[in-house]
């Protein structure tokens, strides 16, 4: 269990060095060797893990939805929750911040940037074909079509804020994005009901951080009776 435990933590120490190098650099420019001495760790190590730079661009591209936020009434909510949350995750953490990068670096001519959008896409028409199972949706509405559109759109709108203000506004820019996307798609009752307020995605990370502080604290030993 030990050395599996080093194992993960060695994995994330990685992805974390080549996030701020592949952040800094770019794609093309970054190389092997940075990565290396921004980790601390062998080139054994590494390529233990990731059998090449590509591979480390996936296992960063991963990131940005290894995350798993609480269940809500519909599926709706869930989707907004998702947009929020990583809107918010964009602006405070770096290996996020660099999968969303890496997505949008036209310069990474040698690097398959599709699996980033797939993953993203695949998620969102996830929870969009639940939600139309639910009826949660109106009827004209095409899953695929409508989670692309919202992936490129989200796209949009936090590259427009990067380059305006270093991000600073993006919770408030994807929930005017939610305010006008979604009164397209939803049933008026389910629309009604929908929490899209710039706060949300804080309340939600705390609360995804107390249920994770709160299962890595170790059981406490029972004491036998009358010891």
């Amino acid at each position: 269990m030990a050395r599996q435990e080093r194992a993960i933590r060695t994995r994330r120490t990685i992805l974390e060095a080549a996030a701020a190098v592949f952040d800094e650099r770019g794609y093309t420019s970054a190389t092997i060797g940075e990565i290396l001495d921004r980790a601390g760790v062998t080139k054994g190590a590494l390529y233990f893990h990731f059998g090449s730079k590509e591979e480390l661009a996936v296992g960063v591209f991963e990131e940005q939805l290894a995350i798993t936020l609480p269940p809500q009434s519909t599926k709706l909510q869930e989707l907004v929750d998702s947009g929020l949350v990583m809107a918010r995750r964009l602006r405070s953490e770096p290996l996020v911040r660099a999968s969303v990068g890496l997505a949008l670096d036209q310069g990474a001519m040698d690097l398959d940037r599709t699996p980033a959008f797939r993953m993203w896409i695949d998620q969102n028409a996830q929870m969009l074909g639940e939600a139309k199972n639910r009826g949660e949706l109106l009827q004209h509405v095409d899953v695929a079509e409508t989670a692309e559109l919202l992936v490129g759109s989200f796209s949009g709108v936090q590259l427009l804020s990067q380059l305006r203000c270093q991000r600073q506004d993006l919770e408030r820019r994807v929930v005017v994005l939610f305010e006008h996307f979604l009164p397209s798609i939803t049933v008026p009752a389910v629309l009604a009901r929908l929490d899209v307020s710039a706060d949300r995605a804080e309340r939600l990370l705390s609360q995804v951080r107390t249920e994770e502080d709160a299962a890595a604290v170790p059981e406490e030993a029972t004491v036998p009776s009358g010891a």
